[in-house]
């Protein structure tokens, strides 16, 4: 049903806008720019981060006594709203002053510096002096955990993370709390992070305003290592991280930058540089392996078997269930991610083949995902006390860590990446983008399935930016459903058709975060904007199309390790080496 249509008059200009627009919506669509701070339009995603805390978007409206927030007051039919009067000018810029007067003032050594809304909004408003310093300030605990550094000091109460948190994944990990100077963002149950139900994905701090939620930067003990004669630093660089790492430079959503990517983490200093990929087809070996396996069990009978079977590429999504879903541990998939699989190798296979001692190499990964760096630390990926992936550094720690070192990125020539562990087939490089995993999945349980070669190995079906997808593919007679979700809260609903014995499907493929890797809390940052999510998938596609391999399975470097060191997928030595166990996280 078509919505009403409302006119109205902003600063002398007529426009017509939907019911249910809201004045900020609407003044945007004129070119008109009133500022926010609380304010956030997660596109994508149907969620408003519109709390009308702050009260920086205040406006004038003709008839009302007080200046309305524009980001929750609704447009009238011939309602006639000032934007830019002194009074409201004024309101904007005292409201700014007793903000900062909460606030640290260590802007230099904050690592949002320069890309703060805070520090903008008192740019704007030409705020030169504290008028309300001296008074009493809050006091908020910090907490550093490894993928999260969380300073609440800088806390300004905007509620985007709790928005984001609760609405959009539906984690409930952060929430208000205290009042007066003590109001903050916490977990509940005053527990810290690392206590809490929070999966590291890092959506939090792609939406925080300020300093108060940011990423833990391992830069400076990557470029300690990369100085140390004694260390052999080897990089792998995941899938998304190419489709959006130009961002930072200029470049248009959606360009590639594979090769000048890997040129940069040469000049940088790696000793090799390798491809995520690589280890992305090593997944869908193993991971294709246990749909199979699991589905012929089950078409011969054995009802012990659990399906679907869930995809376990990406952390935040494990962390996820071991926290809401202690009861389904047996479901998902034993693989390990692309990015522990690539360190485990790496640290056995690679490292033997070249004579270099475990605790001579260092392997770093650069990521798209907060949660990664969290996994880098859990304990099962662990041999002998020493990680099998040292730290992980995201999208954004490369670009300022290439910017830092003055490598001038647009001027950089292609460079290929290292082999054995560079090479790889295109359906390790959609794995970045949701549905990618799946599709790559099917590519390869086809054919191994059906014994016949796929004419077309684009699944085209699975793809698309729907917070839920599903479809049926036919194996041969067989009607294999499988399902696709993005986002903590559609997996949710996912997890419990599960658990309620409703879900239709065989095979179910699962990101964390809008978008998949593409939309990590580690890219450059893009509020869940669907054309830059789409443009920075449709980059991914492109690699794909241009890929000699664009199967797994056919990727000569995954056969060669098979023949010389795993025996076949699911072997022992596979699963020693590329499975792992999951925990039951709940919070009673």
């Amino acid at each position: 049903m078509e919505k009403k249509q409302i006119t109205l008059q902003i600063d002398r200009h007529f426009i017509t806008v939907p019911e249910g627009t809201t004045i900020l919506e609407a003044a945007r669509k004129i070119g008109i720019n009133i500022p926010t701070l609380c304010h956030i339009d997660l596109k994508g995603t149907c969620v408003k981060n519109r709390p009308a805390s702050c009260r920086i978007c205040v406006v004038e409206v003709a008839g009302r006594r007080n200046l309305a927030p524009s980001c929750a007051t609704l447009c009238t039919e011939g309602m006639v709203v000032h934007t830019s009067t002194l009074r409201v000018m004024n309101a904007r810029q005292t409201v700014a002053e007793l903000i900062l007067s909460d606030h640290p003032n260590n802007c230099l050594t904050c690592p949002k510096c320069g890309n703060c809304d805070l520090q903008n909004l008192a740019l704007r408003f030409n705020i030169r002096q504290m008028p309300f310093d001296g008074g009493e300030h809050s006091s908020r605990r910090r907490e550093i955990t490894p993928s999260i550094v969380r300073d609440m000091e800088k806390c300004i109460f905007c509620r985007r993370c709790e928005s984001v948190c609760n609405d959009v994944q539906t984690v409930g990990a952060l929430g208000a709390t205290g009042r007066g100077f003590h109001t903050t963002i916490e977990p509940a149950f005053d527990l810290s992070l690392t206590e809490s139900e929070c999966t590291y994905c890092g959506q939090c701090v792609a939406v925080c305003p300020v300093g108060a939620l940011t990423e833990r930067d391992y830069t400076t003990r990557l470029v300690d290592d990369l100085s140390n004669p004694d260390k052999i630093v080897i990089v792998q660089t995941a899938p998304a991280v190419r489709a959006a790492l130009g961002e930072e430079f200029g470049l248009p959503p959606g360009t590639l930058v594979t090769g000048k990517m890997v040129y940069a983490l040469r000049e940088l200093g790696f000793d090799y540089v390798f491809d995520t990929d690589f280890a992305a087809d090593l997944t869908i070996m193993e991971e294709g392996a246990e749909i199979l396996n699991r589905l012929t069990r089950h078409l011969e009978g054995d009802r012990s078997v659990r399906l679907p079977i869930l995809t376990s590429c990406c952390p935040a999504w494990v962390n996820f269930f071991e926290h809401h879903f202690p009861d389904l541990l047996d479901v998902p998939s034993t693989a390990r991610s692309p990015q522990q699989m690539f360190g485990s190798i790496a640290k056995t296979y690679w490292a033997e083949k070249m004579g270099i001692p475990r605790e001579k190499l260092v392997v770093v990964s650069i990521m798209p995902c907060l949660a990664k760096k969290y996994e880098c630390a859990r304990d099962e990926f662990r041999t002998d006390g020493m990680p099998d992936v040292d730290y992980s550094l995201s999208t954004r720690e490369l670009a300022r860590l290439i910017k830092r070192a003055n490598i001038g990125f647009s001027l950089l020539r292609d460079s290929p990446f290292d082999n054995p562990m560079g090479a790889s087939s295109g359906a390790g490089v959609i794995f970045g983008t949701t549905g990618g995993v799946m599709e790559a999945a099917l590519r390869s349980v086809y054919e191994i399935y059906t014994g016949r070669t796929l004419q077309n190995v684009n699944f085209e079906q699975v793809r698309g930016l729907a917070g839920v997808r599903r479809a049926t593919i036919d194996l041969d007679g067989f009607q294999l459903k499988v399902g696709i979700a993005h986002g903590l809260g559609n997996a949710r609903k996912l997890l419990e058709d599960i658990r309620s014995g409703h879900s239709e499907y065989h095979v179910i493929e699962i990101m964390a975060c809008p978008g998949g890797c593409i939309g990590g809390g580690g890219q450059p940052l893009h509020h869940g904007n669907s054309e830059v999510l789409y443009a920075r998938a449709n980059a991914l596609y492109r690699e794909d199309v241009h890929k000699p391999k664009r199967k797994s399975h056919d990727n000569p470097y995954i056969k060669t390790l098979y023949e010389e060191y795993l025996g076949k997928p699911l072997s022992d030595k596979a699963h020693h080496l590329l499975h792992t166990h999951y925990f039951n996280k709940s919070i009673d």
